[in-house]
């Protein structure tokens, strides 16, 4: 059996655990928040790993060890230090949107703003996340064509085929827990190598005797995480990390989480786990060097044009020194990496598609069914669509960059500042978010036009500020239109502010509650109906009802408004929320059902205001009953759950 062979048996027994994963959560999948935010039950492990995972591609790792091999510690601000600084910051920020009922950064930029902004976020998070899955691909294309001499097609088919199954069948279920299993192959992987690579440093002829040696020898300027001078440190951390501190992924793995300290926990432990990978990736870096010094000696002859060797050293070592059944065991870890990371940006960018695009602008009274397959369908999307990116772009650091500029310019400051700056208003956040996204694209088209191969980003040339397409600038811009619009125009109205900030949600709950008898029989029956389970700090009350006609949606959801004005559609009519109280994701709210007659009747509060709670579930329940009478349809409850 030749090492080829060997390889396709290792992976097909790989993948085929995958999807036995994604069939395993394909029968938990009841509505559109278990598909994509795996019913908000995920745990400290799941959040930890899984976003360590995400974060690490197999493109990145050999970049990684590529920049440390040529410009050591001082290299970590383009890629190493903002992947650990983000997860942390986003950990600062959780409990402030955890509790958001939001699937979608999109949807959550509707209820704090307007619907104009809905769709283009939504069409720059799927661009966003196509790009990332480009990274993931020609990393893996990297690795098959060293390894194998396979053309980079086979790497984009294997990549495209199992993820698309995997996720389509389990959803995010699927994506974190197949993470977990992908991350810990990663890990044994880098550090093997670390091992190994030192090991072959130190024992061949001339090479130093021990590993204390080996480290010692290494330039002390090696070593200075400031060697490229602390303007272009804070030029890095500015251009980078705000695009990844507000990237989708993360926050949809917040939202996943059963609760505000699995998800913090879980962030933290998720920046530990990166830490560790590239810890292990500047040992290899060294071990490297020493092996083949005449990769680091070639950057001071052409620059960084000796990426091109740098960037696969580790593939070469492997292949040199490994048996083929350890070359195929690589590969593994490889496509592990490669998938880990292609799997949640297919869940992110699909996302936004279907939820944020297909169900709010083109069939808002889409039933769950419907959405199920159409969330499905946008997986697919994704993945041909990053498939054939990943022919016409050729760094994968560059696709990853690119990305991340676009992602910051645009709507760093519309989203962050929404959160915590209650005079943001929709035009302000217009005007913020097509002055980045129009800036930064056109200066990442201009400076990739001007700048010839392997040659210095022509922007860099005319000043440090300009470096990294110019984002500084456009991000500079785009805050500008922000703060200045926002100022000079009306107030976001209390049904926006009111999920952001307590006071409002206090102001605009008009109604109180309804004192609900406990003890009457018509209560004791529809008690019956709820379906409760507490995860974490919260319970997750769910009642279905059956009309006795077919529904027109949007008429119901007039007439509802009209007669309770308490009911609120922030993000379009296909949810549509009681707000009466400050924690939006304790509010009732409402959704069609699996068809059209069935209403899906759903709350979150927390786990000490569950008796509560049901009885605001009932008092909604007589409110949508009123409402149907009124338009000729009548509801009843089942007499079983």
């Amino acid at each position: 059996m030749d090492a080829y062979q060997l390889f396709l048996i290792l992976l097909a027994l790989y993948l085929g655990v995958l999807v036995a994963i994604g069939w395993y959560f394909t029968k938990r999948q009841k509505t559109v928040t278990d598909f994509w935010l795996a019913g908000r039950r995920i745990g400290t492990i799941g959040v930890g790993f899984s976003s360590a995972a995400s974060w690490l591609t197999a493109g990145g790792i050999l970049a990684v060890i590529g920049f440390f091999m040529l410009l050591g510690m001082g290299s970590i601000w383009g890629f190493v230090a903002p992947n650990i600084l983000a997860l942390l910051i986003i950990a600062i920020f959780v409990k402030r949107f955890k509790n958001l009922p939001a699937i979608t950064q999109p949807e959550l930029l509707e209820q704090r703003y307007s619907s104009a902004i809905r769709a283009p976020v939504g069409i720059i998070i799927a661009i966003v996340m196509i790009l990332f899955a480009v990274a993931d691909i020609k990393g893996f294309a990297l690795v098959l064509q060293i390894f194998y001499g396979l053309d980079p097609i086979y790497a984009a088919l294997i990549v495209a085929l199992a993820v698309s199954v995997y996720v389509t069948l389990g959803g995010l279920h699927a994506v974190v827990w197949t993470d977990v299993m992908q991350f810990v192959f990663l890990v044994l992987l880098t550090i093997a190598i670390a091992i190994v690579s030192v090991g072959a440093a130190t024992g061949g002829v001339g090479a130093p005797a021990d590993a204390a040696e080996l480290f010692s020898s290494v330039p002390s300027n090696w070593w200075n995480p400031i060697s490229i001078g602390i303007p272009m440190v804070l030029i890095f951390i500015f251009a980078i990390i705000p695009g990844w501190i507000t990237e989708q992924d993360p926050w949809q793995k917040v939202w996943a989480a059963k609760d505000v300290k699995s998800a913090r926990n879980g962030l933290l432990i998720g920046s530990l786990l990166v830490t560790i990978v590239f810890a292990a990736c500047a040992v290899i870096a060294i071990a490297l060097s020493s092996i083949y010094p005449e990769i680091p000696a070639s950057f001071g002859e052409i620059g960084m044009g000796a990426m091109a060797q740098a960037e696969p050293a580790m593939l070469v070592f492997i292949i040199s020194y490994f048996s083929p059944a350890i070359v195929a065991l690589c590969s593994i870890g490889l496509v592990a990496a490669a998938m880990s990371s292609a799997d949640t940006f297919a869940t992110s960018g699909a996302s936004s598609l279907s939820r944020d695009i297909y169900q709010r602008f083109i069939k808002p009274d889409a039933t769950m069914k419907e959405m199920l397959v159409i969330n499905r369908v946008c997986v697919l999307i994704i993945i041909a669509a990053a498939t054939i990116g990943s022919f016409l772009i050729d760094g994968i650091i560059e696709a990853i960059h690119i990305a991340t500029f676009i992602a910051s310019a645009s709507y760093f400051f519309p989203l962050m500042g929404g959160l915590y700056w209650k005079r943001a208003t929709k035009q302000g956040a217009m005007a913020g978010l097509i002055v980045g996204a129009v800036v930064q694209i056109s200066l990442v088209a201009y400076d990739l036009y001007m700048t010839p191969p392997f040659a210095t980003a022509h922007l860099e040339t005319i000043h440090p500020i300009l470096m990294s397409h110019g984002v500084i600038v456009g991000m500079a811009l785009s805050g500008i239109a922000f703060f200045g619009v926002s100022l000079a125009t009306k107030r976001s109205s209390s049904v926006n502010l009111a999920p952001f900030f307590k006071d409002e949600a206090e102001n605009l709950a008009a109604e109180e509650a309804k004192a609900v008898d406990a003890d009457s029989p018509d209560f004791q029956t529809f008690v019956t109906t709820i379906d409760e389970q507490a995860v974490g700090e919260r319970a997750h009350l769910h009642v279905r009802m059956e009309s006795s006609a077919s529904l027109n949606w949007k008429r119901f959801v007039e007439a509802l408004h009209t007669t309770y004005p308490a009911w609120v559609t922030s993000t379009g009519i296909d949810s549509i929320y009681r707000l009466v109280q400050a924690d939006m994701l304790a509010c009732v709210s409402i959704t069609r059902g699996n068809n059209d007659k069935e209403i899906w009747f759903a709350s979150e509060p927390n786990v000490n205001d569950i008796e509560l709670q049901k009885k605001e579930l009932f008092v909604a329940y007589n409110e949508v009953s009123q409402a149907l009478e009124s338009i000729g349809i009548f509801i009843s409850i089942p007499e079983n759950k």
